[in-house]
């Protein structure tokens, strides 16, 4: 039986009714409470409805109500869809708006608000597959070395903090999310431990192991840390104390691979990518590189068994005599 949905008063939606943008604003709780969707997926949600009913109100030349809405027809989606890709919208973006009114349509049937059967008939637009671009070793762990920024004008801890971030995102395979969400009680010294417990997508906690090399990083950082590290406070701060936000990581990232000639795709992510490719290229398992990674799905973790085989086409048409 599903949980009761808090009560909320309807969203400003010019092209909809108050019944329908109540019902709106209801879903949107629900996903908040209930799937505890990240905030930017709440976001590009809640956009993708809106533009969704505000196209809606200018083809059907009315305001989009609630029954209105539920009568939705595919020609309807379809035009929808069409006016989108008009607009140059790529494949990924079409489908996470079909999946949000998807679940906006699954919603309103859950409560008792009709069937937007029309949805279910659509066909989810094709998606070309990209492969991620790993960083070379070299490169990576050059990411991870303070001494590399020795000329810029900064305190050392910062780039003690900044390397040590970097040496979590490549030694362990972790989102930059997980690594900044990290506890100091979270984080083990050198020689006491080898695993961190991370908090992952879906509030999903996975042991992750983690090197001792990185340890004694993180370590050194702590030590010349000028701001208190509370056991139950974030182990990596930002320049006044507070929590490190990403865009601090992604920066350095930009000036660090501008000084080492490396692409605009050399990001934290990348660094991510680069463990999960390094490690299969070196025999990892792939079901033991998706618990590393935290991926629900083996097919997401697949993708590197195609970065892996280019690699090894390269390497045959480089060497091969008769390539």
């Amino acid at each position: 039986m599903a949980k009761p949905v808090p009560s909320v008063q309807p969203i400003e939606l010019a092209c909809a009714a108050e019944d329908l943008a109540l019902q709106t604003a209801r879903w949107l709780a629900h996903l908040r409470a209930e799937r505890r969707l990240s905030p930017k997926t709440l976001e590009a949600y809640a956009r993708d409805v809106r533009q969704c009913l505000q196209f809606l109100g200018g083809h059907w030349g009315m305001l989009v109500t609630l029954p209105r809405f539920a009568a939705l027809e595919a020609s309807d989606v379809r035009a929808f869809m069409a006016m989108r890709r008009a607009d140059d919208i790529g494949g990924r973006s079409l489908m996470r708006a079909l999946a949000g009114l998807r679940s906006f349509g699954r919603f309103l049937e859950q409560e008792g608000k009709g069937r937007v059967g029309a949805l279910s008939a659509i066909r989810a637009p094709k998606v070309g597959k990209s492969l991620p671009k790993p960083i070379q070793v070299a490169a990576a762990k050059r990411f991870t070395d303070a001494d590399e920024r020795a000329g810029e004008d900064r305190e050392p801890w910062i780039f003690a903090r900044d390397a040590a971030v970097m040496a979590l995102l490549y030694g362990s395979g972790l989102r930059i999310s997980e690594a900044l969400g990290l506890k100091r009680r979270d984080v083990p010294v050198p020689g006491a431990g080898d695993v961190v417990i991370v908090t992952g997508k879906g509030n999903k906690t996975r042991m992750v192991p983690v090197l001792q090399n990185v340890l004694a990083l993180i370590q050194d950082y702590a030590a010349m840390c000028p701001h208190p590290l509370p056991a139950e406070g974030p182990v990596f701060v930002g320049a006044r104390g507070g929590p490190l936000r990403a865009r601090i990581i992604q920066l350095t990232m930009e000036r660090l691979r501008g000084a080492l000639g490396l692409p605009d795709s050399a990001t934290p992510h990348a660094l991510r990518h680069s463990f999960a490719t390094h490690l299969l290229s070196r025999g990892g398992d792939l079901r033991a590189i998706q618990e590393l990674l935290g991926h629900a799905s083996l097919s997401t973790t697949q993708i590197y068994t195609g970065i892996d085989t280019e690699r090894l086409f390269e390497v045959y048409k480089t060497a091969h005599p008769r390539a």
